[in-house]
């Protein structure tokens, strides 16, 4: 062949003279490197490839499809936790599930990071790998989510008031209760560090490469199983004792098929034939466990609208009752925010009613500095205080003990929830609807934090008192 068709030294390596681009850079056949240019210059790195809009995507499916698949991710991530919370209690108790999902978590980072090079994404293998590194990703968030507060709270062996005497002199009350608060507040201080991270990870996808952006997390989460392993024998890890969350399911359906009544549930209310009929293992202490259970879970029903208002800061942009409607006003107040900065967005040139446009085949935003966000992240970020870090104390200290991975791993799913009513809001996560968008779920977010406040703004006391009679198991 090389007889036929001799090669020339400095020939370009192209199949066909034509003009090409390289992710909207302009190129002609003379820039096409040669075979000697090839085998002496140093190689690096072309430009990202970028959505018409501007924003890094290397698979080009648009930011409603980002979206829908950001949303997907948050739901699944967020039901899988109650399956999680049945395999703790039943079967390898929380640390070992904790673990074995680390495992699985780390599998979708191998697979995400390896379908993010170069070759993968020209093998159009990034859509595929990323639908499955989501899936398995959600798969070991769930065994972790439902876990690690529980278990962070069992930590804390105290579980009476004592007297202590401080430094100064002064006697105080050290209340078991508010230990669990600060583990819970040192808890999401930890988390909220580690979600700093998309500050390096972006501009790394952008300027750099994805798979890098995904490496990152993949070698911080080894590190995080090592220091899990190496400190298994100072943990404080509870045997599994059966699923609380099954038996709850049993205890409902009896009290549904014998007139709605929990107390018909209780094994002293049901005849011989009944007990068997229905399997019970439980007792009568257990029903009351469920009922407090019950009432702790209808805090669970107004998150959805909050976690919406959360999920669209992240993708586009006192009574414990009290306080968690607080961190609703304050997520109302971020929304309102975004709705006043992406009505100064579209009336600031060059773009105006785009948020982004192409000037000279280039992308170009309008003339608004960024900087201009950090309100509304500051106050979505005081109400995951208020309501987030409340709401998961509140569920974790006023569900009875057998039901704690349980209501735990139902109030992570109102995020899930969130996520399934945020898909509404798809067609308005373009321009120029994102006013109307911020602005409706300013009003979500508002009225649901006053619903909370006028049904459970009392609920304190009542779950205090109901504490105090029902006997643990």
């Amino acid at each position: 062949m090389s007889d036929v068709f001799p090669q020339e030294k400095n020939v370009p390596v192209i199949d066909e003279p034509t003009n090409f681009n390289d992710n909207y850079t302009k190129l002609d056949v003379k820039d096409v490197a040669t075979t000697e240019e090839l085998n002496k210059l140093r190689k690096v790195s072309g430009r990202v490839p970028t959505e018409p809009n501007g924003q890094p995507g290397a698979i080009g499916a648009g930011q409603q499809a980002a979206t829908a698949l950001t949303l997907f991710f948050q739901f699944f991530c967020y039901i899988t936790p109650i399956f999680g919370a049945i395999l703790a209690d039943q079967y390898i108790g929380r640390y070992n599930t904790i673990v074995m999902f680390c495992g699985v978590y780390m599998v979708g980072l191998v697979i995400l990071t390896l379908t993010a090079i170069p070759a993968a994404i020209v093998a159009n293998a990034s859509l595929p790998g990323l639908i499955i590194a989501t899936v398995i990703i959600g798969l070991g968030t769930g065994g972790i989510k439902c876990n690690v507060p529980p278990m962070a709270g069992e930590q804390n062996t105290c579980t009476k008031p004592y007297v202590k005497t401080l430094k100064s002199g002064e006697k105080v009350v050290v209340d078991p209760e508010l230990t669990t608060q600060s583990i819970f507040h040192w808890f999401y201080l930890a988390i909220n560090i580690g979600a700093l991270s998309p500050v390096i990870t972006t501009n790394i996808e952008k300027y750099h490469s994805f798979w890098l952006a995904y490496l990152i997390p993949l070698l911080m989460f080894f590190f995080a199983i090592s220091v899990l392993l190496t400190g298994k024998n100072k943990l404080i890890k509870k045997p599994p004792n059966g699923s609380a969350l099954l038996n709850c399911f049993r205890v409902i359906r009896v009290a549904c098929s014998h007139n709605r009544s929990l107390d018909n549930a209780k094994p002293s209310n049901m005849t011989a034939n009944d007990k068997v009929k229905e399997r019970v293992t439980w007792d009568d202490d257990f029903v009351d466990q469920v009922r407090l259970g019950l009432q702790t879970i209808r805090v669970c029903l107004f998150f959805p609208v909050y976690w919406v208002c959360y999920s669209q800061i992240l993708n586009n942009l006192i009574s414990q009752a009290a306080t968690m409607q607080v961190g609703f006003m304050l997520a109302s107040l971020a929304m309102i925010y975004a709705a006043a900065l992406q009505y100064f967005i579209y009336n600031t040139g060059p773009c105006y009613s785009q948020t982004l446009c192409l000037i000279n085949n280039l992308p170009t935003p309008n003339n608004i500095n960024v900087w201009w966000q950090s309100p509304a992240y500051v106050f979505i970020g005081l109400s995951e205080v208020f309501a987030v870090i409340t709401g998961i104390n509140y569920a974790y200290s006023k569900a009875p003990e057998a039901l704690r991975s349980s209501v735990t791993a139902i109030f992570l799913s109102t995020s899930a929830f969130g996520s399934l009513l945020g898909l509404i809001f798809i067609p308005l996560t373009t321009d120029p609807y994102l006013v109307y968008m911020y602005l409706t779920l300013s009003m979500l977010a508002f009225i649901t934090g006053l619903l909370m406040l006028y049904f459970l703004g009392g609920y304190d006391d009542m779950g205090e008192t109901e504490n105090q009679k029902v006997v643990k198991i």
